[in-house]
């Protein structure tokens, strides 16, 4: 260990001998000039100072700016950096190292990330120092946690890669694109088993559900609920924390992780007392909310800090010009990426993913029971570039690399770990709603109703979960648009939702769920209107005569008792989407039209109601159709010839899993939670890899 240091300390030395001589303000002698030999003395003791400042006053900074915003933070580190580089050559004698400000910051900056290389290099060539330093850091964690030797009973990573879908990653895989997803197939350690989503097919629900063993009343990523009058974001903190509080209320259950787990980049807690990044918490003020820690664990390691702020800038760098290059090749479809949605995806594809990835790493260290963790890089940039795009292709093989990382730690933690690897929901491809017909869904509901329609309305934000981690670090409510806690349009006009080819209309003046009777005796053209729009594939609605029922094209009206024998504009939905539909209509909560897009089947496009050409949230296509990646030594999800169906029921699978392994169990009685009401429609740091510059 002692000589990597050196080896370290070596490298620094002839780094800041080389900026010396190309930087004009940056010297490492006297005025009158030195002999070559004092020169680099000088340099000698300015990198040694610097590499001790680093290792003992950096983590004290990080740890005091913990409470400045995570993206602030990023750009801080550069600063600080510059700051502790002026102190150490401040520290040389004689006073012959000397910069100015914006030179230090440089000068810092590229002697960090020389460093970091450096002494990663070395580690990767020495495994036995590799492995000293894995169990140095383990030990450490045991110490500070529960004395003696880690449990020999394995412990259990879920490791979410969000929007992924089933196709997706078996594509990835045969196109050598994900090797190390690849060699688990191959060589039959792990079992690939695709599962389908309820109708909202997006991570609030599919999320709830996989860690709470509820999604119940869950009708979309947002929708408006008349007894309160506020509008539900899943990826706004009190949304996120209401959502898990009625979960727990509805199962008994406090979640998956309530046992000695961690919750690492998610929504919701899980019941973990381990938080990180967590949305669920995010909105709690005082020492409650540790969800910011994992930035700690992570940023006190300034060659961390550098590499992390430089590959967001890259990646910034490279978001700038994928746009620029699909917008003069004039791609089609295509949306507007500008804004500030290049650091939203910077964000989302360096910044969570690498802070995600060293809690984890962590976690295993310290030998936790249970970790949940979720990478939203895919689903953001599959949002705005197309899920089978070039770009999406780049982010899943860095995703394939962190997989790789994290196999790699589970040979050194204090216990054994086996790695289950899912997804959410997948993304369905095609052009926007707008982009086709040249209005929005608010649009055509406004005309239907006899209301003025704007020549130019306002465009529908992403719903992307990386979004609201942005805000949310930032200390920005999570509000997007007309998504205000209590809309503050005419109660009479129609409040229209949309999530992913998903829509939702209310009307906030009527107390209950309107009838399709009472929608057409107020809006008779309404109805109409949308269902024989060609854009769209299906309403929901309820009817006084038959209940709910499903409307279509040319006046198609099916009771939903009568689907399974006449689908009718379902068809070509498969052969779930009627239970899905069903189990939808009994929430309290759904809304007076549910509006699903049309649905192209030979080439599996929707037509997204926001401004995505890769979306979900609603039936059509691949968006429902995720995966589950699991060790061949845990039981099979499903019978053999079953099929695996809803977030619920993947719930009670890693549930039997983790019971499998002697990991942690719910302290739940299993005859008091099986089945849920709703059920029956349903059958530390470790230094990551940098992946992104």
């Amino acid at each position: 260990m002692w000589w990597r240091s050196i080896a370290v300390w070596a490298v620094s030395t002839v780094t800041m001998l080389v900026l010396a001589g190309i930087l004009p303000d940056f010297q490492l002698q006297s005025d009158n000039g030195d002999s070559a030999t004092r020169i680099a003395l000088t340099a000698a003791l300015g990198a040694g100072a610097f590499g001790i400042l680093s290792a003992l006053v950096w983590p004290l900074l990080v740890r005091a700016l913990l409470l400045v915003p995570a993206l602030v933070l990023g750009l801080v580190v550069f600063f600080l950096n510059g700051g502790l580089l002026i102190f150490a050559l401040a520290l040389v004698p004689d006073g012959r190292g000397e910069a100015n400000p914006e030179t230090a910051v440089v000068v810092a900056a590229v002697m960090s990330a020389v460093a970091s290389a450096t002494g990663g290099a070395l580690a990767v060539r020495d495994d036995d120092a590799y492995r000293r330093r894995l169990y140095r850091l383990a030990d450490r964690r045991r110490r500070r946690g529960s004395a003696g030797a880690g449990p020999s009973t394995p412990g259990t990573v879920f490791l979410q890669l969000d929007g992924v879908g089933h196709d997706v990653l078996r594509d990835a895989v045969d196109l050598g694109v994900m090797p190390t997803v690849g060699a688990w197939l191959g060589a039959g350690t792990h079992r690939l088993t695709p599962w389908r989503t309820d109708w909202s097919s997006q991570t609030g629900a599919s999320q709830l559900g996989i860690l709470h063993g509820s999604n119940y009343d869950v009708p979309a990523f947002r929708w408006y609920e008349k007894d309160t009058r506020e509008i539900q974001v899943s990826n706004r903190p009190t949304s996120a924390a209401e959502l898990q509080r009625r979960a727990i209320e509805h199962t008994g259950d406090g979640g998956l992780l309530t046992l000695d787990g961690a919750s690492r980049g998610n929504l919701f807690s899980g019941g973990a007392e381990q938080v990180a990044l967590v949305l669920s918490v995010a909105a709690r003020r005082g020492k409650e909310n540790r969800s910011r820690a994992g930035y700690f664990a992570y940023f006190s390691d300034p060659a961390n800090a550098v590499r992390t702020a430089l590959s967001f800038v890259a990646e910034v760098g490279r978001e700038i010009g994928q746009s620029t290059r699909a917008r003069l090749t004039r791609q089609r479809p295509r949306v507007g990426r500008g804004g500030l949605y290049p650091f939203i995806r910077a964000f989302a594809t360096v910044v969570e993913r690498d802070v995600v990835i060293a809690a984890v790493i962590g976690d295993m260290l310290a030998g936790r029971s249970a970790v949940y963790a979720d990478l939203v890089a895919y689903d953001e940039v599959a949002h705005h570039s197309g899920p089978v795009s070039r770009d999406a292709e780049k982010v899943l093989a860095r995703l394939d690399r962190s997989l790789a990382l994290i196999a790699k730690v589970a040979e050194h933690a204090p216990r054994p770990y086996r790695i289950v690897v899912l997804s959410d929901h997948g993304q369905s491809p095609g052009e926007t709603f707008r982009a086709r017909y040249g209005l929005g869904l608010q649009d055509l509901v406004r005309a239907g109703c006899g209301l003025p329609v704007p020549r130019r309305a306002r465009r529908t934000h992403s719903g992307a979960e990386a979004r609201a981690a942005v805000r949310a670090a930032l200390r920005r409510p999570v509000e997007e648009g007309d998504e205000k806690h209590r809309p503050a349009s005419r109660r009479s006009e129609p409040i229209v939702l949309a999530s992913g080819n998903l829509g939702l209309v209310s009307f906030p003046d009527v107390p209950h769920r309107m009838s399709k009777e009472e929608i057409d005796a107020r809006h008779p053209a309404l109805l109409p209107t949308l269902a024989n729009h060609p854009g769209i594939g299906f309403l929901l609605v309820r009817s006084e005569a038959h209940g709910a029922v499903v409307l279509g094209a040319r006046g198609a009206e099916i009771p939903l008792a009568d689907l399974d024998e006449r689908p009718g504009p379902l068809a070509d939905f498969g052969a779930h989407a009627a239970d899905a539909v069903r189990r939808t209509d009994s929430f309290p909560h759904t809304a007076d039209i549910m509006v699903n897009s049309w649905y192209d089947p030979a080439e599996g496009e929707v037509l997204a109601f926001e401004e995505q050409i890769g979306s979900h949230g609603g039936l059509g296509g691949a968006q429902g159709h995720p995966f589950l990646l699991a060790p061949e030594v845990f039981s099979p999800p499903v019978a053999k010839g079953a099929e695996l169906v809803g977030a619920q029921q993947v719930h009670h699978v890693l549930r039997r899993w983790l019971r499998e392994g002697s990991g942690p169990q719910v302290p739940l009685d299993e005859s008091r939670h099986e089945p849920a009401p709703d059920a029956s429609f349903t059958a530390a740091t470790v230094t990551p890899q940098d992946n992104s510059a």
